[in-house]
This record gives C-alpha cells, structure tokens and sequence, in this order.
C-alpha cells in the first residue's frame, strides 16, 4: 500500500493536513458550533414527506438552477432580493469556493484579517490563490482605517470579512464593510454564517447590495436552521456574479433530495429562529458567568465564546474531555472556544470549566 508521500501531489500540498476537528462520543459536544437544539418534529415530519416525493423522480436530474429554492431564500432574506441575486451549493464552504474559483486563481490575492474562518487560506490554495492575513487588534475588532489600509497595502482580487467573526464572535459594523467595498476595486464577501444570532440582525451586509455591485453576503442552513448534516449554503449578490459563478460549478452540483429539505426547512423559518433565541439565552449566560468565575470572554455576536484567562488551556481542555464536555482549542494563546448549548450542556460546561477559572486558583 502507498503512503501519500509515494504520491506526486502538488507542491504546495506537500506536508499539509486536512482541515478537521475532533469528532468524538462524549456527553456534550461544544467544539463545532453545531445546533444544539434538534429539529422539530413538526418540521422532521415536512422534510421527510418532501424527501420522499422527490425520490419519485430521482431518475431524472435535478433542477440544475433550484429556481424553487433560490426564490425560497430570497424570500427568507428580505431587503428586496430576489431569486436572481441567489445562489446556493452543499455548504457555504462550497460556495466560498465558488466564488475562489470565479473570482481568484494562480496570480490572484484573497485578503483577510486574522484571527478567523481556518478554511479561508485553504480554500485560497486550493485554486491557487495567495492567502494574505491582516491582524486584527488585540481585542479581535475591525475598524474601517484598518480594512482600507490593508486593501490599499495589497491591493487583493477579494476580500473576505467574516461578520461575526469566527473564532472570536466579534461583530463587524456596517461603517467597516462600506469602506472595504469603496476602497477594493475586486470582490468584497462578508460571510453571515453566525448572522441570526447576532443580537442586533438588522446590522447585516445585505443591506449594502443594492449599492455595491462587487459586494457578495454568504450564509448557511448549518447553524441556524440545524441542518449541519444536510449540507446547504447560500449567498446574496448582484445577478452577474449570481452569472459568473454558473460558469465554475459543477453540473447538478445540489441533488433533488437537498434542495427538497432545504425547501422544507425554509418553509419553517420561524420554529427554526425560535431556538436561536433560545441559544442566544444561553450564549449571554455563558459571557456572564464565565466573567463571574474571573475568566475574560470576548463579546460574541455568534453561537459561540472565545475566552481567555486560562493559565493552561491544554490542560483545562483535557480536563473538560475527562469530565465528558468536549470544547475547541482553537489555537488563540490562553484561549479556548464554547458553543452554546442547550440549557443542560451549559451547565454541565459551567461545572467543569470552573475548576479551571482564575477565581478557583491558589
């Protein structure tokens, strides 16, 4: 049997890993900002009965434009869109990537500002494209002098904003993209992926479309809608980048059963929006508390929490994971990360974190 050193990858591929993170069986699992909450059955019970409908016809191939599904989201999103302004694959990562490979390539640049998404400089790669990261200050915040600056230092073919940010959850004005969109001649895309548990959703980017015809705002049924299994993604732009990226995707790229539950699902947005709120509870809980024990947790517009003052995160880590409650290093010096979880996953973090908190220290 080979080993994948025996094979002639590309150079630049030599010595990587795969993107991952640890999928293991323990009681609480808070490291991927999943969904914590199930679907409702009132909603299993559309998608299944529009599964099985849409196997009848699986002989054929699917609608190659899901012109169905793309009016359903626009109709989700509001702000005057519609079905000619949305495109949709398996996953936002797909579309990411679409847009990489409409839009960057060898020569080109994608610019970004670290901390954020670890997919973004592999997905830059995987087309050819250089990956440039900008820091950020050292409370995870953008401001616009700093975007501008970074735009007019590289000059990239596309900018990636990610609002709120992931790992750290920080918000990002509407003032911060505005000034990134005048100041990049290229694409400017603010993926949303968090954008339904940030605690003012009116301060979203897709307000700014009718504007900028460069810009793109991705989203995701991922966390949200709790559909991180079923592999849906979507964005909003101008309909000629809705054009430029039917020119990279693959033929049928979104099956029939996908686009049937992802209908399904849309049809029951506000039971779906109903445990966000729920989430949110628990996520400004999590702030709360974790700041009571004397840790210091970034201020977070996601499904999630990135906090500091650990004096060993590995070792609180471990610790955790031998208590059951799986969260995420995500490679942030005395930090580590927690989705918010259902009520009694939140306490059963809040127990096992607090034997590691400042407070409880000699």
């Amino acid at each position: 049997m080979a080993s994948l050193d025996d094979l002639p990858l590309r150079d630049d591929l030599v010595g990587r890993v795969p993107y991952g993170a640890p999928q293991l069986d323990v009681p609480v699992r808070l490291n991927v900002n999943e969904n914590a909450f199930p679907i409702a059955d009132v909603v299993i019970a559309d998608v299944v009965a529009s599964v099985r409908e849409a196997i009848a016809g699986v002989h054929r191939y699917p609608d190659r434009e899901f012109t169905e599904l793309r009016e359903a989201f626009a109709g989700y999103l509001g702000h005057g869109l519609t079905a000619e302004s949305i495109w949709a694959a398996n996953g936002s990562n797909e579309v990411l990537q679409h847009v990489l490979q409409a839009f960057g390539g060898p020569g080109r640049s994608l610019l970004s500002f670290a901390p954020t998404y670890s997919m973004y400089p592999l997905l830059a790669q995987g087309v050819g494209a250089t990956y440039v990261a900008e820091p950020r200050a050292d409370d995870f915040t953008l401001d616009a002098a700093t975007v501008v600056a970074a735009i007019e230092r590289h000059d990239p073919d596309i900018v990636f904003l990610c609002a709120p940010n992931n790992p750290t959850g920080t918000a990002l004005s509407l003032d911060v993209i505005e000034a990134a969109c005048e100041a990049a001649r290229g694409m400017v895309l603010v993926d949303e992926a968090y954008a339904e548990f940030a605690h003012d959703r009116a301060q979203t980017a897709l307000a700014l479309l009718p504007r900028f015809e460069r810009l793109i705002v991705s989203r995701t049924m991922s966390k949200a809608f709790a559909y991180a299994g079923v592999r849906v993604g979507y964005l909003a732009a101008d309909p000629a980048v809705v054009d430029a990226l039917r020119l990279v995707r693959l033929p049928y790229h979104l099956s029939a059963l996908t686009q049937a539950a992802a209908l399904a699902a849309l049809r029951h947005a506000p039971t779906m929006l109903a445990r966000v709120d729920e989430l949110r509870v628990q996520r400004d809980r999590i702030v709360a508390e974790l700041a009571a024990m004397g840790f210091e947790p970034y201020a977070s517009d996601a499904n999630f929490v990135l906090f500091g003052g650990l004096a060993d995160p590995h070792a609180a880590f471990d610790g955790m994971l031998a208590d059951g409650v799986l969260i995420r290093d995500v490679g942030i010096p005395h930090t580590l990360r927690v989705t918010a979880g259902t009520p009694a996953e939140t306490d059963a973090f809040l127990a096992s974190v607090a034997r590691f908190a400042p407070s409880a220290r000699p």
